[in-house]
């Protein structure tokens, strides 16, 4: 049986606070940051009460508090917990789970001001903070040949921060993995204001339990990283890219399967013909309006390696009924079709407000989830262009609605919460890189099941046994 989104989401508490105790908190934390580090003007915390998602259940805080350092984080964790005032620690505001929403009368701890670098070109890693942006990374390690694989489509706009806490992926992930596989350490400041410091610059590293990937896709629910020690691996070749037009969304799914099985492009991006369209409308690039479905592949292999994988790609696409193929060995020219790829979320927010699914499910059960998208769209009603990362089966069901207009949101809760019960019965996933968050959550034990949602719960109160690090998030 389907269940609609919920209108809000509740989360946990620690209590009711009084005025008085808000104006203390208040109050100590100005006394313990430097100035101009707590905000509390409302008009100026209303950006942060919500992030990409915009839950509509968002709190007012009684302050933002915008870090500059790991002191600053820790100076802020001791003073919630002495009153028992929940924390939601925010980055760029990116994010699409509603991971970030502020709480009534909590903080909200902001570390977009803690934007340190260091690259360490010998031992091939970043020593970064969470405030930088994903894609300001990229550009300080290209200067000494090096690359960070992790790319998400936001990556200009979104930190690594975020990236961190809800292990990012991208449109390079189907080749070179997630956030999680690029982090080798990290400074964490615990929900009692302990900073730690948890693995380091070696890559083998196998002393303890591996506690830095358990904070890697925590959602800020354990603790606030103030600093990553990220691996980076030498600048790819650029890139050759090969664009396939399909009929429908089945053709284009069978194409992945094949592509999949003979080689390993470095992205596999897929658009259905609603996402071609909207992103159509946004970018006027001369897109297929009547394809039903548009997969961008690329190929980052050295040389004559690179037309060979391309070669083997558009074979598999006519195989499996491209009825349009197109390929090029000019990186500029490649990029105008990542970059459409990038301006989908964008492109299809201007149709309407959205509830953005990050469901997922292993490569042969791709053509299944796709299938069951359309029929969920077709039978609520609801408005659901596609976009996917086909390559690695995590898809982007993007749910429009009219805001306003309760039919047209009524419908699409009912398929929002339809897709990811589909994913689940697939042996899928609710999310595969944007965080389970506050809109996701009433889903998440459908999904592991009590035993394991328990052991959650377990991990949860030992690292933060008040419950003020973003409560109502995740777990």
């Amino acid at each position: 049986m389907s269940s609609p989104l919920p209108p809000t989401v509740a989360g946990r508490h620690t209590g009711p606070v009084t005025t008085a105790t808000l104006q203390a908190v208040v109050q100590e934390l100005i006394d313990a940051l430097p100035d101009g580090a707590v905000v509390t003007d409302p008009d100026v915390m209303a950006p942060y009460r919500v992030d990409w998602a915009k839950d509509p259940s968002a709190g007012m805080p009684c302050a933002v508090v915008r870090a500059t350092s790991t002191a600053d984080v820790q100076a802020v964790m001791r003073i919630a917990s002495a009153h028992l005032v929940p924390v939601v620690p925010r980055g760029a505001g990116s994010g699409l789970s509603g991971g970030s929403t502020a709480v009534e009368g909590g903080i909200v701890l902001s570390t977009e001001r803690m934007r340190a670098i260091e690259v360490d070109a010998a031992a091939r890693v970043a020593i970064v903070q969470p405030g930088l942006l994903n894609a300001e990374v990229k550009r300080a390690v290209a200067g000494h040949g090096l690359w960070y694989p992790p790319d998400p489509s936001s990556f200009e706009m979104c930190s690594i921060g975020g990236n961190l806490a809800t292990n990012a992926g991208g449109l390079c992930c189907v080749k070179y993995g997630v956030t999680t596989d690029y982090v080798l350490g990290m400074e964490v400041v615990l929900a009692d204001g302990r900073a730690i410091r948890l693995g380091g610059p070696m890559i083998k590293n196998v002393a303890g339990l591996s506690l830095t990937k358990l904070f890697v896709g925590s959602e800020g629910t354990l603790g606030i990283i103030t600093e990553a020690t990220l691996r980076l691996v030498p600048a790819p070749s650029p890139a050759s890219t090969l664009v396939a037009a399909f009929p429908d969304i089945d053709s284009a799914a069978a194409a992945v399967l094949a592509i999949t099985m003979g080689a390993r492009p470095s992205m596999l991006e897929l658009m259905d013909n609603g996402a071609i369209n909207a992103v159509e409308d946004y970018v006027h690039m001369g897109l297929d309006r009547t394809a039903g479905a548009l997969l961008i592949v690329q190929s980052d292999l050295p040389g004559e390696a690179a037309a060979h994988e391309i070669a083997v790609i558009e074979a598999a696409c006519a195989a499996n009924g491209a009825t349009e193929l197109f390929a090029t060995s000019d990186p500029a020219e490649g990029e105008q079709f990542a970059v459409a790829r990038r301006a989908a979320f964008p492109a299809i927010e201007a149709m309407g407000a959205l509830f953005l699914e990050d469901v997922g499910v292993a490569l042969p059960k791709l053509p299944a989830l796709l299938r069951g998208i359309e029929q969920i769209a077709a039978t609520t009603g609801a408005r659901v262009p596609v976009v996917a990362h086909a390559g690695d089966g995590n898809t982007h069901p993007l749910v429009v609605y009219t805001p306003g207009d309760a039919a047209s949101e009524a419908a699409a809760r009912l398929a929002f919460g339809q897709i990811m019960e589909l994913a689940v019965s697939l042996g899928g996933t609710i999310t595969g890189e944007h965080g389970v968050g506050r809109l996701k959550a009433p889903w998440l034990e459908g999904q592991l099941g009590p035993d394991v949602m328990e052991l959650n719960r377990t991990i949860k109160r030992a690292l933060d046994p008040l419950g003020i690090l973003n409560p109502g998030s995740f777990i």
